[in-house]
This record gives C-alpha cells, structure tokens and sequence, in this order.
C-alpha cells in the first residue's frame, strides 16, 4: 500500500461527493433530523427517548453510510472508472483504503453533528462521557461504509443496491436488542444476534448509557465492531477486480 495512493484516492472520492448535494444531506443531515424526530416522538416519556435515541444514535449513521457507500461505489463499478483505476498502479489496499478514508471523513463529520445534536440540543442524558457516545456512532458509521463497500460488489443497479438493505440491515435492526432484550429472544435468534455486529454496536451505547466510566463490556463491544469493520473492508477488497462486470 502507497500513503499517496491512498490518499489521492481519497480525494477524489470526496470531491465526487461534494459535486453531489443529496449524498452530502443523507450522510450529514438525515441522522441528525431523526433523532430531532425522534425526540418529540417521545416528548411525553423523556426516558424513552433517552433509552432508544441512546442505540439509534449509532444505528442512524450506520443505515445512511451503508446506503451511500454501497451506491457511491456501485456507480464507479457500472462506470468502468474502477476497471480504469484497477487498470494503472493502483494497489486493492490503497484504493479500498481511500474510499474508506474519504467515507471516513464524512463519518466524523456526521457523529459530532448528531451526537452534538442529541445531547446538546435535544436533552439525551446519558451518564457516561459524550466522548464515548461519538467514538461508538464513529465506529457504526465506518461500520456502514465497510458494509456498503462490500455489497455493492453483488449488485448490478443502484436499484439493486438499495433492495440489499433489507437482507443486510433489516435482520440486524430485529436482532440487535433495541426492541428487546437479547437474551428474553428465542435461543436460535439469541444465538444469531451474536454474531451480528449491530447488537455490539447498541450494547456498547447501552453501556455509555448507564455507566461513569468505560466498562469492560464497552470495550469488548467497542473493539468487535471496530474488528467487523476492519474484516469487512477486507472482503470488500477481495471483491475488487481487474475487470469489471
């Protein structure tokens, strides 16, 4: 891998997306206004609020990333500029790296806007530091691009791409324990749920949620999303060919 390459790559992804004003507001500002939704929703039940918007404050960025990375990078795929980049000296890691650099960037943008938003704004109490909620919703939004990256190898459409969100997202929103406990589940799901990595990504904000201080199980939450995004850009660049379909 070049520092170069991957940075240059990285640059141009970005400056495709800042030519495109609806990618930019999915990315930046949809998290954003659902939580502010979310919020009123439950205007009457603050503790609600602050139990869910806690989770959805790492599922939102998780959903949007998905969908732009898969469809950012389909498009390049269905264009032949991937195959013309595969095509010069441009190593799998360093362009795989660069698209998630640039997705990345976007990323920590998000997270602090919605994290800015819920506790700022929008009056999420939460015991733990605000520093931990940002790094978990960063994680989840990598998580995303890592996941979007790696499906967009399957579809032929950006219509395509989109339909793999109820197969890849949908599954893990049921499993991950926003809607119930995992282990009140039934076994076979409590046993599924365990190996999908939305449920680490909602434990660890449950954790910020009722504790001071880093606990042993945020962190074991927090590394084994960061360990699903890593293996997951992996396979997205195992995808990566010389010629494109």
């Amino acid at each position: 891998m070049s520092t170069a390459r991957t940075l240059a790559t990285a640059a141009r992804v970005l400056r495709q997306l800042r030519r495109d004003r609806r990618s930019i507001a999915l990315m930046v500002l949809v998290p954003s206004a659902m939580l502010f939704l979310l919020r009123y929703v439950f205007d009457g039940s603050p503790r609600t609020f602050d139990s869910i918007g806690t989770s959805l404050l790492g599922i939102f960025p998780l959903i949007t990333m998905f969908l732009v990375a898969s469809i950012a990078t389909l498009r390049e795929r269905t264009s032949g500029t991937l195959e013309r980049l595969l095509a010069l000296p441009l190593g799998k890691g360093d362009l795989i790296a660069g698209y998630a650099l640039a997705f990345g960037l976007v990323a920590v943008a998000q997270s602090l806007l919605a994290t800015g938003l819920a506790l700022w704004a929008l009056g999420l109490d939460v015991v733990g530091s605000p520093w931990l909620l940002l790094l978990v919703a960063l994680l989840d939004a990598l998580l995303g691009t890592a996941l979007g990256l790696f499906v967009s190898a399957f579809a032929a459409s950006e219509f395509q791409a989109v339909q793999f969100m109820p197969a890849v997202i949908f599954p893990q929103l049921l499993l991950c324990g926003l809607f119930t406990p995992r282990d009140t589940m039934h076994p076979v799901l409590e046993a599924i749920s365990q190996a999908l990595p939305m449920s680490y990504a909602v434990d660890a904000m449950t954790e910020v949620l009722h504790h001071p201080d880093p606990t042993g199980d945020f962190i074991r939450s927090a590394l084994t999303v960061a360990a699903c995004a890593a293996l997951v850009l992996a396979l997205g660049a195992a995808t990566l060919r010389r010629r494109t379909p």
